[in-house]
């Protein structure tokens, strides 16, 4: 027979912990409740007469209290933000004549470029980056020399943006008289006329649209513009908006010498999507998730943090865009204060105490114990980390512990398309969606990273089982993921 100092037994205590913690005011109302039930079944008729008269003798202070009931939970309905709803989303997939294969990529480099250091350099840095023979180029950048113009830059973004919004409005039956708010980020490319004003053009958007294009900001940009769309649902009923968020990856190519500028030729590639917000009741049914949370964090007041990614020109005057050796630290750093913040909003009580006992452990009562870092796993079935390289997944796998499958996602979005910028969470969740693994109910967390230095983070709830796609980039290729990515590859 188990004694209690078997190790089976505790196992289940931890796991019936968490779900005591969870219930624990279910199991607290359902003991008032049956001792409420035994109460009013050991009165005597007499008793029960006397609460009936005393009940008459006071309808109306019954009726104002229930009129004042009503009236409270009217303004607290009124007061509650209003639900933001994910209709759908889509994400582009660049033609295989773009494709960009490491041998090309070194070739092109010793053709273009006559410093043998620097072409071994990027040579090494590929060899660990994680990047698949898939991805791919603008076509301004296959050519040698590259010819990162503007007007190839419009003709980049025209190829991204318009197919994927209208793939979208496809998919969603949504017409373009429809569209309340436009929201379009690209951090880079900046022209003029606008990138949203590109799009109103192209699809005649309404004219008292409300269009806003965000420059500047970095990986992170999406969920800054999903959270412009969402205060902007705040204030404007019945209304959607429309989400676009790409990086022009034609000006990003870089032709000069400077290590800690070359490293953007080896991860960035060509990539955009497109999302579908919607704050309308009858929306809830047809939308794919909810959004429930997101927490965005700047730690643009420190001078380090500010400068990590940063456009600028090297000593011969060529324009980059520099990486700084310190990039891991900080968004480590980073990573640390946004979970500080979104932790209590989503995290199960169990873990907020087993946390609040650690810390008051160690900070008190200085006790010798570890920092206790929370299991986001019971918070999330899924999470999508912006696939900014391998270095960037590996550390947030160290921090959060989390298991190869919680980062296979991040993992294959980045060898199969490369760091696409901000909208690599995007293609995560459609990697999740076309294995089939989205269920009614699951949770998602999107994190990303960005210049300035940013973290933002966003959970969305799945309200529907989403069955497997029949479209998107993942159709043809990802029943042949997940593969084995090895740390360095043959080159």
């Amino acid at each position: 027979m188990a004694t209690l100092t078997n190790p089976v037994k505790l196992k289940y205590v931890k796991l019936g912990y968490p779900l005591l913690i969870k219930h624990i005011l279910t199991f607290i109302l359902i003991q008032v409740l049956m001792g409420f039930l035994i109460k009013i079944l050991s009165l005597v008729p007499d008793q029960i007469y006397a609460i009936r008269s005393s009940l008459q003798s006071d309808i109306l202070q019954i009726l104002g209290s229930f009129v004042m009931i009503i009236f409270i939970a009217t303004v607290y309905h009124m007061s509650k933000p209003r639900s933001v709803y994910l209709i759908d989303y889509d994400c582009f997939k660049p033609p295989a004549s773009y494709r960009f294969p490491h041998a090309t990529f070194i070739e092109h480099l010793r053709l273009s470029n006559k410093d043998n250091e620097i072409v071994e350099f990027q040579r090494r840095i590929m060899k660990r980056s994680g990047l698949g023979d898939e991805t791919c180029l603008a076509p301004a950048n296959l050519l040698i020399p590259p010819t990162p113009t503007l007007e190839a830059s419009r003709v980049e973004a025209e190829l991204i943006l318009f197919a994927v919004i209208d793939d979208l409005l496809k998919k969603t039956g949504t017409k373009t008289k429809d569209i309340d708010i436009l929201v379009v980020n690209c951090s880079i490319v900046s022209p003029t006329p606008s990138l949203s004003a590109m799009v109103i053009n192209k699809f005649k958007l309404r004219s008292n649209i409300k269009s806003f294009n965000l420059s500047g900001m970095g990986c992170s940009a999406s969920l800054i513009s999903v959270d412009l769309a969402r205060e902007l649902l705040q204030v404007h009923p019945k209304s959607c908006a429309l989400v676009v968020s790409t990086e022009i990856t034609t000006p990003n190519y870089y032709s000069g010498n400077d290590r800690s500028m070359v490293l953007i030729n080896c991860l960035f590639r060509m990539g955009g999507a497109a999302m579908l917000l919607s704050n309308k009741r009858a929306d809830r049914r047809r939308s794919k998730y909810q959004l429930l949370n997101l927490v965005r964090t700047h730690k643009g007041a420190d001078d380090e943090a500010y400068r990590c990614i940063q456009q600028q020109e090297d000593p011969e005057g060529i324009k980059g865009v520099s990486l700084s050796k310190n990039l891991m630290v900080i968004a480590g750093e980073a990573l640390k204060s946004n979970i500080t913040t979104i932790g209590p909003l989503v995290l199960p009580a169990s873990e907020q105490l087993l946390f609040l006992f650690t810390l008051i452990g160690r900070k008190i009562l200085k006790l010798k114990w570890k920092p206790y870092i929370p299991d986001f796993k019971q918070a999330f079935e899924h999470l999508c980390i912006h696939a900014g390289g391998r270095g960037v997944i590996d550390e947030m796998q160290k921090k959060l512990k989390l298991l190869d499958e919680d980062v296979e996602a991040s993992r294959m979005t980045l060898h199969r398309f490369g760091n696409i910028s901000s909208s690599s969470i995007w293609y995560e969740l459609k990697y999740i969606e076309n294995k089939g693994r989205m269920k009614k109910g699951d949770r998602v967390w999107q994190i990303a990273f960005g210049s300035g230095f940013k973290c933002n983070s966003a959970v969305w709830k799945c309200n529907c089982t989403i069955m497997t796609p029949t479209g998107g980039p993942w159709l043809d290729c990802v029943d042949s993921y997940p593969v084995s990515i090895s740390q360095i590859l043959d080159l």
